[in-house]
């Protein structure tokens, strides 16, 4: 039978016997059964290790936290970085103006200054300081390219301000562009012919 005991018809002796038998083999296993209730469960990967599940959690959770500071770094980055700064200026400035008297006197140096950089219509001395506000810009600038229109090239980039205008190419942008015009004439041609009947 399913209970390990005899089935069919048993004297009381063999019975005895049996039930004895068990009893001594519940005893013998009572302290596995004890161990095993109280027992933390093993995990076990495909080939059969010990996985200790303390440490991946660790893992993933630094790797959570590495994935969430490089994603608000990307939100900040898409945000754009010269607008953030130029935002905390404006603060900063509102904040400066916040905590200054309401009236102004002559001798505020901020509302001298502000004064002083606005440009007014009809001032003599605004073509003079333009002049030497382009000239100082001017220094800055690289120096580009003054000839005529150089050839197009596919990545459109414009010549060095040392070219000479000579063209020393192979020739290999023009037959590139030659070969997409064509390709675009015959798409379109093809097109035209497809639709003629409609």
């Amino acid at each position: 039978m399913s209970s390990g005991v005899k089935a069919g018809l048993v004297s009381a002796d063999v019975l005895q016997r049996e039930k004895q038998e068990l009893r001594k083999h519940e005893r013998s296993t009572k302290h596995l059964e004890e161990e095993s209730r109280n027992a933390q469960t093993v995990f076990r990967d495909k080939s059969g290790r010990k996985r200790n599940l303390a440490q991946e959690q660790l893992e993933q959770r630094l790797k959570a936290e590495a994935e969430a500071k490089r994603e608000e770094q990307y939100a900040k980055w898409g945000k754009g970085l010269a607008q953030e700064r130029q935002q905390q200026q404006n603060v900063e400035d509102a904040v400066k103006e916040m905590q200054k008297p309401l009236a102004r006197y002559i001798d505020d140096q901020d509302l001298d200054r502000m004064l002083r950089e606005q440009e007014r219509e009809g001032d003599p001395m605004a073509a003079l300081i333009k002049k030497r506000k382009a000239k100082e810009n001017k220094e800055k600038e690289k120096p580009r390219y003054k000839g005529p229109a150089p050839p197009l090239n596919r990545f459109n980039i414009w010549p060095g301000h040392r070219w000479d205008g000579v063209d020393r190419s192979n020739g290999f942008e023009q037959q590139r562009f030659a070969r997409i015009a064509n390709k675009k004439a015959v798409q379109e041609l093809a097109y035209k012919w497809s639709v003629e009947d409609m």
